[in-house]
């Protein structure tokens, strides 16, 4: 009863501020009005059905949908500690911020890590540092078969489709990466004018949708492949198998987001809703993976082409590298996606549980290719929470050749974590489609910000790498990275904490650890 006890009220208010209207001032009706507008609110609130908090506190039970709605602003701005945000916290945000603006991303007083918890890693100094190099190296990336290589930089931008993007966030991120002379993975969602208007390094990455180079039944297109590969700005060619967000999972795009410019970037038609497959229709097999892959580099005239994933079994990539053997066709690159990987969305359920963080994966897939002995002919690039100049350098340390980001480079383009990507109505202008919206990115600005945090990260990851007394990534390896292994003083490297095979090892005399998985494996098969 108390309910309609306040509805009630509100209406005799409203009543007598009227009355008070007429008989005592004018100003009353505003009073009224505004007194009118909660009862109203309150008698919806009795007769919906939908929300049983509403029903019982009408009126005042709208507070708690507000606060629900900011909550996510609430915990990052005033409640968070600077260390312990998700996906990124305050400190690593704050880095890329400073970088981005050109300003010193120096720390007072100290760390605020807990450095004697379990799991917390450090990277080795050593007692004779050397002299930073003058010139960031970059790495060759093409193996045997390729004719037309391409040197990557130590960070790239990693892949983000435009849809998922605004336009203008894509302009910024290339025209940032050619004036930082670092390479732009346009994600699975086609190669529009937005990144190759400014003329930087593309790296084309192809999905299951095979977006702009697909036939109208959604099947690959070699002609329209040959045509776009062409491009000058198109220096490599990336296979996307599964990301880290959702490995195993295709993209739905609602028809009404198609709009004229998504449909005809992605090949599709404009107002109809786009399903990407979670499978591969040009091939079922890793034999039959291996030789698609030698086909689009041949249509690729020679460029060097890769894939991507997010590992999860160990049987099925060594079945990949079995394949590799068999027909002695391998890809110039592999790029491991960290289970940690970011997304516009996702069903949280994947991007909890499927799929190995970037530590398991990218040893994994490095572990592999040395023992099946194919890592001389293979580059390896490492991405999944990729932000500061230390992340860089241990995942050098671990086995990746260069590393990607995609959301730090969101946050040199003003992202401020909001985690709206989703809704289309994104404040920053970053991930969005709406004009209103997206007209706030300064593109000048944003590109400026872009470069120079990329800029910033790799002479920092020089930095910490003449540190260690390593005068560039050739030096590093797992014994330079550790881990606290529990809570009293035991410290492990990454030498000691995984297996590490020997260039051929698996070819010859298996290991303990690996043969039952070796064995298992089937160049024909993905099961496992």
């Amino acid at each position: 009863m108390v309910r309609f006890g306040a509805v009630a009220l509100l209406i005799v208010c409203a009543a007598a501020a009227m009355v008070s209207a007429v008989v005592v001032s004018p100003w009353w009706w505003f009073a009224g009005f505004l007194i009118g507008v909660l009862a109203l609110v309150g008698c919806y609130d009795l007769l919906q059905r939908r929300h049983s908090v509403l029903r019982n506190y009408p009126v005042l039970g709208h507070a708690r949908f507000l606060l629900e709605a900011i909550r996510p602003e609430l915990q990052q701005y005033f409640v968070e500690r600077n260390y312990d945000g998700r996906p990124y916290d305050r400190d690593t945000r704050s880095i890329v911020y400073e970088r981005a603006k050109g300003v010193d991303a120096e720390e007072p007083f100290g760390s605020e890590r807990d450095m004697y918890s379990r799991g917390y890693e450090f990277l080795v100094p050593s007692m004779h540092p050397v002299d930073m190099p003058k010139h960031p190296p970059r790495v060759r990336v093409g193996g045997p078969d390729c004719t037309r290589p391409y040197d990557m930089a130590l960070l790239n931008v990693s892949a983000m489709s435009f849809g998922s993007l605004s336009g203008n966030a894509v302009l910024a991120l290339n025209t940032g990466a050619a004036r930082g002379g670092f390479a732009h993975d346009t994600g699975e969602g086609g190669l529009s004018e937005y990144h190759l208007k400014p003329g930087g390094d593309i790296i084309w990455e192809i999905g299951t949708g095979y977006f702009g180079c697909r036939t109208k039944d959604g099947d690959f297109d070699p002609d329209k492949f040959r045509e776009k590969a062409a491009h000058p700005a198109v220096k490599c060619v990336s296979l996307k198998l599964s990301q880290g967000a959702k490995p195993g999972i295709g993209g739905v795009l609602p028809g009404s987001k198609v709009n004229s410019e998504i449909a005809q970037v992605r090949g599709v038609p404009e107002g109809e809703t786009v399903i990407s497959p979670p499978y591969h229709r040009a091939f079922g097999t890793p034999r039959e993976l291996v030789r698609f892959l030698a086909r689009m580099r041949e249509l690729a005239d020679g460029k060097p082409v890769g894939f991507k994933l997010c590992p999860g079994s160990r049987v099925q990539f060594l079945a990949v590298c079995k394949a590799m053997l068999a027909e002695d066709i391998t890809p110039d690159f592999i790029i491991v996606d960290g289970a940690e990987g970011g997304t516009g969305a996702a069903p949280l359920e994947f991007a909890d549980h499927l799929g190995m963080p970037l530590t398991e994966g990218l040893i994994t897939v490095h572990n592999a290719l040395v023992g099946a002995g194919l890592r001389d002919r293979i580059r390896v690039g490492a991405s999944g929470k990729v932000a500061t100049g230390a992340d860089i350098v241990k995942r050098l340390a671990m086995g990746a050749d260069w590393t990607n980001a995609a959301r730090a480079m969101m946050f040199a383009v003003g992202c401020i974590q909001a985690q709206r990507c989703h809704t289309n109505r994104c404040p920053t202008g970053v991930t969005t489609q709406d004009p209103r919206r997206a007209r706030a990115l300064d593109v000048v600005d944003k590109s400026e910000r872009v470069r120079r945090y990329q800029e910033a990260t790799v002479s920092s990851a020089l930095q910490i790498m003449a540190a260690m007394g390593a005068s560039g990534p050739g030096d590093l390896g797992p014994h330079l990275v550790r881990r606290r292994a529990t809570d009293a003083d035991d410290f492990r490297s990454y030498a000691e904490l995984y297996e590490w095979l020997k260039p051929g090892e698996l070819i010859v005399d298996p290991p303990t650890g690996w043969a039952a998985d070796w064995k298992a494996a089937d160049p024909d098969s993905f099961t496992g």
